[in-house]
């Protein structure tokens, strides 16, 4: 391994505050004189790169709000990218970003999961494209591309050295469309910061905390709470707020609350008698925040959620993404004696740490077998 390394990091996008930054954040910190390439960069929404060399091109010239409607313009940039000077690039990404070229290194991706809205969850986009009156005109230009855009995407995962994935639901995902093996590196969660010390009262209410997005399906967990009168707290901000303050008809028992400061959201999330998951996701960094913080989940039981919730140990798990799947989870739930230390401790493996030694181990390994492939 040269220890005159030359490194890069691709990204997507750096408009908004999320997951898949936090993991990009991670990678910065390991290599942070990397500069940072990305299709669109606003610091007035993510200013956690301030320190950082971001690099954009002529995709900055689009407003973030347009974000969703440049994917192919995104594809085009993203390959056509000089990365020739560099021996390792990481790409994090959901998206595009995958399609860069490293003609003179190796390319390790950090896949979220395969590009969604191309694989699997095309029905749903093409059924619910979220462009509101322009949905019908979307949905016709979309289906007419989409064959095209799922072979440069195919064609950009091909040329990736080493994928690493954040979930085993999300391995299968890489082999199922891009025929590509893909190592399991669980996103860092900041388990130290909503550690549980047992000093908190818990409190007869639940909590989600999230995006507010139609596919979040944050109206599952408001309407079992209002049918099961349960108190909820639905923490967060979205487009989807006004829709799910309509759905909770003023009701006393649903609260909303913006974002707050991660210790305001500890003392949510210790005091919650649970946390309720009621997306399909990939990973899922705040329910292990939340286990973290000794605070049980309740998880719809697909995707990412089954490489951390234990049914019947540190939360309960539903089958299905009904209003009645959820009530039947809930009632489970409160007839189970939760021990919150032992919640807590579950959480330990997805700390940061565990994240930095798993990745420079991925890295090294890779580096050391392009390697022996020069000898």
């Amino acid at each position: 391994m040269k220890d005159d390394l030359r490194v890069a990091i691709v990204c997507d996008w750096l408009t908004n505050v999320g997951g898949a930054e936090k993991v990009l954040l991670a990678v910065h910190k390991l290599y942070p004189k990397a500069p940072i390439y990305t299709s669109q960069y606003s610091p007035k929404g993510i200013d956690w790169f301030l320190d950082a060399d971001v690099r954009t091109g002529w995709l900055r010239v689009f407003p973030a709000r347009l974000r969703r409607f440049l994917g192919p313009l995104r594809q085009r940039w993203f390959s056509h990218l000089d990365l020739s000077r560099y021996d390792l690039v990481i790409s994090v990404t959901g998206a595009e970003a995958k399609a860069v070229r490293v003609p003179n290194g190796v390319h390790v991706c950090y896949c979220h999961v395969p590009t969604q809205y191309y694989w699997q969850m095309y029905d749903e986009y093409v059924e619910k494209p979220g462009f509101g009156i322009l949905n019908p005109l979307v949905r016709f230009f979309f289906k007419l591309m989409v064959k095209p855009l799922r072979r440069a995407d195919f064609k950009a995962a091909s040329q990736v050295d080493q994928f690493v994935t954040i979930s085993e639901y999300a391995k299968e995902l890489i082999a199922k469309y891009y025929k590509k093996d893909a190592v399991v590196v669980h996103p860092p969660v900041e388990v130290e910061d909503f550690k549980y010390h047992g000093e908190d009262k818990m409190c007869d209410y639940y909590i989600t905390t999230s995006r507010q997005v139609t596919w979040k399906r944050l109206d599952l967990a408001v309407k079992a709470c209002l049918k099961l009168e349960k108190p909820l707290i639905v923490v967060g901000e979205g487009p989807e707020h006004n829709n799910l303050v309509k759905m909770a008809r003023g009701s006393s028992l649903i609260k909303f609350v913006p974002l707050v400061g991660k210790k305001e959201l500890v003392k949510y999330l210790a005091g919650a008698k649970g946390y309720l998951f009621p997306s399909m996701e990939p990973f899922g960094i705040a329910p292990v925040e939340a286990l973290s913080a000794g605070c049980p989940v309740i998880a719809f039981g697909k995707g990412g959620a089954l490489d951390y919730v234990d049914d019947g140990k540190n939360g309960v798990l539903f089958e299905k993404q009904t209003v009645n799947s959820l009530v039947e989870a809930i009632i489970k739930f409160e007839k189970v004696k939760f021990d919150r230390a032992k919640i807590s401790q579950t959480a330990d493996g997805f700390a940061a740490e565990r994240f930095d030694s798993e990745m420079r181990k991925v890295v090294k390994e890779v580096l050391s077998a392009e390697d022996k492939k020069d000898l």
